[in-house]
């Protein structure tokens, strides 16, 4: 709304609440999910996320030069609405709650322009990922995940020697003092897919907060289609959110194998209750411990990259006549 003029506002004010009236029924169920599945339990924090992040760039949005393109906004917009009748005539979801992030960046680029897409993009993108995906695609991602992440316990229970029996994703271990072996079975909570889907949210929100200063590509000197390849801070970004995968399985097969080799002397009723949900908390801490970690990293190969290549030519600079002079004669010599 601060990019609106006043006497605009009762425009922006029409548009919101038509935005509110087509896509009331979405909103609801999308809010209620964002309540009961466990998977996208984070969503109730986007919304907040969202609007903290619009607020604290709400100068650069007051300052953004506004070229509104009709033919560009008004395509998103017919193709949004599409896709929700679709959605809706289909009795699916993912389509009804992906059209509404295309309609408000069609909107955008409608009265505002793409100059203003490209600052609100990551708002838009973190909505994106609150959404959750369809059960079939769900359920081709969790099932691989489940099986990693067995053979993960498996093989860290044959280093301390004990003896495990995997069948797909549960596991047949005999605990000590019982006369009877145990099954242990890696359900699709504890495939990973959780921690994944967190883990990338919190992923954009840390690459987006320490984003590298004077790397926006704004200025004349970035104009140009391609010149976000050759932006760091783009390249940073998207490091840390690609990052955000590998660390997500390998700390939740980490967590598994511990609840295995755990059961094995203290039976399988570790792997619920307090431990259960305990372990859960300390590998999400961890993990986010490992994407800060990794951040750091890219930060100090970048400046150690960058004081290098400053260094180089300074160097070439303060060599003296005398030194500069033969090498000279020699390359004149050789050509």
């Amino acid at each position: 709304m601060s990019v609106v003029p006043p006497k605009n506002l009762w425009r922006s004010l029409a548009v919101v609440f038509a935005l509110v009236f087509l896509y009331a029924s979405v909103l609801a169920k999308l809010s209620h999910d964002w309540w009961t599945d466990e998977n996208y339990s984070h969503g109730l924090l986007i919304p907040f996320v969202i609007g903290y992040i619009l607020w604290a760039e709400r100068g650069k949005l007051r300052q953004a030069q506004g070229k509104p393109s009709m033919l560009w906004g008004g395509a998103a917009i017919l193709l949004a609405s599409f896709a929700l009748w679709t959605g809706v005539a289909g009795a699916e979801l993912f389509m009804q709650r992906t059209s509404l992030v295309l309609m408000l960046a069609g909107v955008v680029v409608y009265f505002w322009g793409g100059r203003l897409l490209r600052l609100v993009w990551v708002p838009l993108f973190l909505l994106l990922l609150a959404i959750p995906i369809p059960t079939i695609v769900l359920n081709q991602i969790a099932f691989p995940l489940q099986l990693f992440a067995s053979r993960c316990a498996v093989w860290s229970m044959r280093l301390f020697d004990i003896p495990v029996l995997r069948q797909g994703n549960v596991i047949e271990l005999l605990p000590l003092n019982s006369l009877e072996t145990k099954k242990l079975e890696v359900v699709e909570a504890c495939s990973g897919i959780r921690s994944l889907m967190t883990l990338m949210t919190l992923a954009v929100v840390f690459a987006y907060f320490s984003y590298p200063p004077g790397s926006s590509g704004d200025g004349p000197e970035k104009s140009g289609p391609l010149s976000w390849l050759k932006n760091w801070g783009f390249w940073r970004s998207s490091l840390l959110v690609l990052s955000a995968i590998p660390i997500a399985i390998l700390t939740n097969a980490l967590r598994v194998s511990g609840t295995g080799v755990l059961a094995r002397y203290y039976g399988v009723k570790i792997a619920d209750g307090f431990f259960h949900s305990f372990s859960g908390w300390v590998i999400y801490i961890v993990a986010f411990l490992l994407l800060f970690a990794f951040g750091w990293i890219l930060d100090r190969l970048h400046s150690l990259v960058s004081n290098a290549s400053i260094a180089a030519p300074a160097e070439i600079d303060s060599l003296p006549p005398t030194a500069a002079a033969p090498q000279l004669a020699q390359s004149e010599g050789a050509d």
